[in-house]
């Protein structure tokens, strides 16, 4: 643990971050641009940030489960896309329960943890509630299913990423290479954890995962 901590806490660890993470969003935009428009804008934003939370990592899950370009779909692809799904709200509110927890409030370890958590499942909760009502469920039902179909992939997502961002980061500030290179150990932590998790809700026919990329039709550009 000291060792990985030492690693992270050196500012060369976010240069080398920086260097993979930039060019793996440059290689998704383009190929959103030119192979995959017709995606829908959602998707386009989960991959966004999936790639901007797990750099090389969020780029090979959306090179092999969310291009046009799969060869077949299988529960395995279904669930990453499931996750990338869940993970694009909850990454985004999980970091700015972090910043709001130790950089505004300057809270204790267990505040930063129920406010982290309560930010990323109400970002979730929305991403998911949201395109269900668009798609026309009513916004009871719409709540409803969403309980059950987000809640265990949050659940475990969050508890692992803010469990390994406290025990690496503990009371580092936002001024601290430590803070920003945590987050970016235990988001990847959380997106893993929670994989498993959605193979099973899809598995089990409580979630229904996201389309297939090769039978949308959306217009392009």
């Amino acid at each position: 643990m000291e060792f990985l901590v030492g690693v992270i806490s050196s500012p060369w660890f976010l240069v080398a971050w920086a260097c993979l993470t930039i060019p793996s969003l440059g290689i998704l935009v383009r190929d959103l641009r030119k192979n995959n428009a017709h995606l829908m804008s959602l998707m386009k934003l989960v991959w966004g940030l999936t790639v901007l939370y797990s750099g090389p990592l969020g780029l090979w899950i959306y090179w092999q489960t969310g291009r046009k370009e799969i060869a077949t779909d299988s529960l395995f692809r279904r669930a990453f896309r499931s996750v990338a799904h869940c993970y694009s709200g909850c990454g985004m509110g999980e970091i700015i329960g972090l910043l709001l927890a130790v950089g505004v409030l300057a809270l204790g370890t267990l505040w930063t943890a129920a406010i982290t958590f309560a930010f990323a499942y109400i970002a979730g909760f929305v991403l998911t509630v949201g395109p269900l009502v668009q798609g026309g469920e009513s916004f009871g039902k719409a709540v409803w299913d969403a309980v059950l179909s987000e809640t265990p992939s949050i659940t475990v997502m969050e508890v692992v990423a803010i469990g390994v961002d406290l025990t690496l980061a503990g009371g580092a500030g936002l001024g601290e290479v430590l803070f920003w290179s945590s987050m970016i150990v235990s988001l990847t932590c959380g997106l893993l954890a929670a994989y498993p998790v959605n193979l099973l809700l899809l598995h089990y026919g409580v979630k229904e995962g996201m389309m297939d990329p090769r039978h949308t039709h959306h217009a392009q550009g």
